[in-house]
């Protein structure tokens, strides 16, 4: 998967599922806000470029606020908001 557009927000595909690998491993030792920026860094890209709507942004959020504590849960929904203005 190059971008978000594969994500339709029910169950993980397994695109999906491999690049999360992937990019797992290549933050693998890196930090919190390190995973964050390069998360927003790609669904910026994805803005850009058109193929990433808002409605699978919030199906992202949805999907992955569960497995979050409170306050990355809120760091999650504020990147959202701040891509969907874009």
């Amino acid at each position: 998967m190059k971008d978000f557009a594969g994500f339709t927000g029910g169950g993980l595909p397994q695109d999906i599922l491999a690049e999360a690998q992937s990019v797992a491993e290549q933050m693998d030792g890196r930090s919190d806000k390190e995973l964050l920026r390069a998360i927003y860094a790609r669904a910026a890209e994805g803005k850009r470029a058109g193929t990433l709507t808002n409605a699978q942004i919030d199906a992202f959020v949805a999907q992955f606020s569960p497995m979050l504590d409170d306050a990355k849960r809120k760091k999650l929904a504020r990147l959202a908001e701040e891509l969907k203005k874009m």
